[in-house]
């Protein structure tokens, strides 16, 4: 790094994560076209990110990493998706894999950012493989899919069933692998979040040692392998922190069709087929904003009453307990129906010229679309386990609360 381009980048940082996700923006927007067609973040993007310290948000501060809590985490992706969904998703996923690392022994830690405090995580927590007990760890064979950011990544972090000498199945686990063990295999065409190259990663007959393999049955429980116990960030509870972060960039891009739409209205569209020619005049487009602009902040209120809880939690070192943590998943789920109702309101303002190719509008409405629909973000299932957690059932649909 250049001294002109180091001195650059220590100015960025004086700013806070929202600010420099903030001035991103117009960058994203510019490469957010080419992000999808090339079906993976613009490289550009990658580095204006790396440069402004947004792939370190969750990175411990001993190991050059900001460690900052689930509030600013949100807030900056939230304000990154308001310049490109895909980018803003594999910012997300990102950061929240940098956090799993954070979980795991420092030995672990120092393998991942000891040499490269830059190094990026990506992950799949669905077992989706074979292991065979080893000495001093396991072998690994398994694909994982939807592996968001993993073309931008040095890591994985993947689940797998831990089974011991036997081959009985004793715990589910996550490994850390280093991307160089694993192939990636060009899986992702879909319609929605294409720019995200949420790949599959393969592994075949890799060994993974013991202090690379975390418990999930214990992660869920709060009970973490890293020795820094005073880290009020890597307390934060598994699922509630899995879980909401994939909620941030929901409200981004419900406020990034807010933000097109009010610049159509400013510039003085008018509505079809009727004697309005400002549609700003017509009461229906007045109505329409002031709902869609509420549910916007419905669901930010609740996106950001979740990850205060979170902090809260974790700042008084006390694992939240499970009708909270059952809460945080309904939250989630909340703020992505919100986020697409919003999004819906907008798109009739806009009208049909919403879905036209040269349009950003139908790209973010695809990217939303997809991203809500996350298995974790469920809606129903989140409204099925938060209901059986406040009647007091205790069999759930679910191990991950």
């Amino acid at each position: 790094m250049t001294t002109a381009v180091a001195a650059d980048t220590a100015d960025t940082l004086d700013q806070t994560p929202q600010q420099r996700a903030s001035a991103l923006i117009p960058l994203l927007q510019r490469n957010a076209a080419r992000t999808e067609t090339d079906r993976k973040v613009a490289e550009e993007n990658i580095r204006a990110l790396t440069e402004a310290g947004l792939f370190s948000l969750t990175v411990p501060r001993r190991l050059g990493g900001q460690e900052t809590n689930l509030r600013t985490f949100l807030e900056t992706t939230s304000e990154l998706a308001r310049g490109c969904g895909s980018t803003a998703w594999v910012a997300t996923l990102i950061n929240v894999c940098n956090w799993l690392v954070g979980l795991y022994p420092e030995r672990t830690q120092r393998e991942v950012w000891g040499d490269d405090p830059h190094a990026r995580v990506c992950g799949v927590l669905a077992p989706s493989a074979t292991s065979r007990e080893a000495e001093g760890g396991h072998v690994v064979t398994g694909r994982w899919g939807f592996a968001s950011g993993s073309l931008h990544c040095q890591w994985a972090a993947v689940g797998i069933p831990l089974t011991d000498s036997s081959g009985r199945l004793t715990d589910q686990g996550m490994a850390l692998i280093p991307m160089s063990d694993l192939t990636i295999e060009d899986t992702w065409y879909v319609a929605g979040m294409r720019g995200t190259g949420s790949n599959t990663l393969v592994a075949d007959e890799v060994f993974v040692p013991a202090h690379r393999i975390m418990s999930v049955s214990h992660a869920v429980r709060g009970a973490y392998s890293t020795e820094h116990h005073d880290e009020a960030l890597y307390r934060s509870a598994f699922v509630p922190v899995l879980s909401l972060v994939l909620a941030g960039p929901q409200v981004g891009l419900a406020r990034a069709g807010m933000d097109i739409v009010s610049a159509s209205l400013a510039k003085g569209k008018g509505i079809s087929y009727t004697f309005y020619e400002r549609a700003c005049e017509a009461p229906s487009t007045q109505i329409q904003i002031a709902e869609a602009a509420q549910l916007i902040d419905t669901a930010r209120l609740h996106l950001l009453r979740a990850a205060d809880d979170i902090d809260t939690w974790a700042a008084k070192d006390e694992y939240m307990p499970l009708p909270v943590r059952a809460r945080v998943r309904m939250d989630t789920g909340y703020v992505a129906r919100r986020s697409r109702e919003a999004l819906d309101l907008l798109l009739s303002v806009q009208g049909a010229g919403s879905f036209a190719e040269a349009s950003p509008l139908q790209r973010i409405w695809r990217d939303q679309e997809t991203g809500s629909r996350h298995a974790i973000v469920n809606p129903a299932i989140s409204g099925e386990l938060y209901g059986r957690a406040l009647l007091g059932i205790e069999e759930q649909v679910t191990p991950l609360i």
